[in-house]
């Protein structure tokens, strides 16, 4: 194939591959051409291109079996969830998102209203430790109807101001002022078609399985639609068991607060004294609880085995799997079982403060049938007083009545 040189300025490209696997290219204008190497064949540079990243695989991954772990070293990237409401109205979630110019679900997975997907572009940002300027991104964010947001490969800054203003408009009961974050991070292996959690690392499968769209007889051509999107629900799987071990970080400090405000109670009963609790308190107490319990057990997915969302995908994409493995790395499931033994403690805290609250009520109401009782008495020792009273008044109509009868009896006589 013929080659044309421009004698006033030549345009070299370099061809540097990016740790995220996306090619960038420098510009140099105005330098000659050095002397042109033979054409190099596609599959070499591609075979060449696989030893690298199966070197690096091996390089990150030390250990075998659970002994594994990630080198310290490797370069990772970050995934932060949040969560920051009670729930999100991903309707409306939807709308202020599209408003900002992000395109809902760009890969087509069809799992809206379950949760929203949106990309992020490439950010410069500046290293705070060294100093030295870099690019994050392109990354992904996934926003659930539990009130949690998850992002990948996103920059802090833009995560803090989708969670704490763009998305503030859907949130329903938000708490910024407690929001609960847990941080991961993941990284890319392309030699790998699974994704696995490795210590408190997610390593995330980019290799397309035999059965993908993959085209063979092309090595060098990128992963396709379908790949990328059995990616992002690998994403969405795992994001999702994030979530909720932040939803579960919530309510544990929610009840962490409970406990703080009725722990002089076992002391005062202890004691033998009274509960001196106003009415008030002890209703809002009950119902503080009662929202708590309602979040774990009926309101949100933190019980179930596997979220609705993961029902109808394909079992070869292993998505219940990845939901697991990140609920096993955070303790979901014991930290669920603790959470609920320490209600079951408060549940007892709350029957006393009833327990007090009803009998505060029968004492009243015996108190005042007394009082109306002794009012009775009253008015009747009253009514007795002053008939006795009038009964010894020689002026009065019934004395008088008496001594004309007794003068009327005297005369017939």
């Amino acid at each position: 194939m013929a080659t044309s040189w421009f004698s006033t300025s030549t345009v070299v490209l370099k061809e540097q591959n990016t740790q995220n696997g996306f090619a960038t290219t420098e510009y140099d204008v105005g330098k000659k051409p050095g002397k042109r190497k033979g054409a190099r064949s596609k599959s070499a540079t591609s075979l060449r291109r696989v030893a690298v990243e199966a070197q690096r695989s091996r390089d990150f991954v030390r250990g075998s079996g659970r002994r594994q772990f990630i080198d310290p070293e490797a370069d990772t990237k970050d995934i932060t969830a949040s969560c920051a409401a009670e729930q999100y109205n991903l309707s409306v979630a939807k709308h202020v998102l599209r408003q900002e110019g992000y395109d809902i679900d760009p890969l087509g997975t069809g799992l809206y209203p379950q949760v929203i997907h949106v990309q992020t572009p490439i950010y410069p940002t500046k290293d705070p430790e060294t100093g030295e300027e870099e690019n994050i991104g392109p990354g992904d964010v996934f926003v659930f109807p539990s009130g949690s947001v998850v992002s990948w490969n996103v920059p802090e800054k833009v995560q803090k101001r989708l969670v704490q203003r763009v998305l503030l408009p859907a949130a329903i009961n938000s708490h910024l002022e407690t929001i609960e974050s847990e941080d991961m991070e993941y990284l890319e292996d392309s030699t790998r078609t699974s994704s696995q959690v490795i210590g408190d690392a997610i390593v995330l499968g980019t290799q397309a399985s035999s059965e993908g769209d993959t085209d063979h007889n092309d090595p060098d051509r990128l992963p396709t639609t379908h790949t990328e999107t059995d990616l992002i629900l690998a994403k969405i799987a795992f994001s999702s068991g994030i979530a909720r071990s932040t939803k579960l970080a919530v309510l544990e400090n929610l009840l962490s607060s409970y406990f703080e405000t009725t722990k002089t109670i076992p002391t005062i009963l202890s004691g033998g004294s009274k509960l001196r609790f106003t009415r008030s308190f002890i209703l809002r107490k009950t119902g503080e609880l009662l929202s708590i319990r309602a979040q774990l057990n009926l309101y949100s997915e933190l019980t179930d085995t596997m979220p609705d969302l993961f029902w109808d995908s394909p079992t070869q994409l292993g998505l219940s799997d990845y939901y697991d493995q990140v609920g096993k790395a955070l303790d979901v499931h014991a930290r669920i079982r603790t959470l609920n033994e320490k209600m079951d403690y408060a549940s007892e805290i709350a029957s006393v403060l009833r327990e007090r609250l009803s009998e505060k009520h029968s004492t009243g109401l015996e108190w005042l049938i007394i009082s109306l009782i002794s009012i009775e008495v009253g008015f009747e020792l009253l009514r007795l007083w002053r008939e006795h009273e009038h009964s010894q008044d020689p002026n009065s109509t019934e004395a008088l009545t008496r001594a004309w009868l007794a003068r009327e009896l005297q005369k017939e006589r």
